[in-house]
């Protein structure tokens, strides 16, 4: 019998390996650390292009990668903005709120996204992120950066 579990187990385990990566993922690429109170945060972006029709669209994604530098595990808030570089205004576009362990990191978190027309001009977008740990101020802000439409 516990042969036949690790069987399946393992073909288990070589199926989920065997399964293609989504070709359309998109790298996500972070600015740099902020922090406040034992707890830092980066802000990052990730542009992933797509079609409708003849039309190129980008969807771009704020995340952020937390880091509890403190002993014990604590509530991190986060919230995210979002503008085209140049003229544009800041514009929420998402929040959360998660745990982190002790000494520990987790993410990329996505907190939000927004679906851009690409244009005949590759405009530069920027994302900012700030978090505020458990009973603590916000910590300033943490920025990224792509163009919007790039290949």
């Amino acid at each position: 019998m516990l042969k036949r579990t690790g069987a399946v187990v393992a073909a288990a385990a070589v199926a989920a390996l065997a399964l293609p990566a989504d070709a359309h993922a998109a790298a996500v690429a972070c600015g740099g650390t902020v922090s406040t109170q034992g707890v830092s945060g980066n802000g990052c972006i990730s542009a992933d292009r797509w079609k409708d029709g003849r039309v190129f669209f980008r969807t771009i994604t704020a995340h952020t990668v937390l880091t509890n530098s403190r002993p014990h595990a604590t509530g991190v808030e986060y919230e995210a903005f979002f503008r085209v570089v140049s003229g544009g205004h800041w514009v929420k576009i998402g929040n959360g709120r998660t745990v982190v362990q002790r000494r520990s990191t987790v993410g990329p978190l996505a907190i939000g996204s927004t679906d851009r027309v690409c244009g005949p001009v590759n405009v530069k977008v920027q994302i900012r992120v700030h978090i505020r740990p458990a009973g603590g101020a916000w910590s300033n802000w943490s920025s990224a950066a792509t163009s919007q439409c790039q290949t």
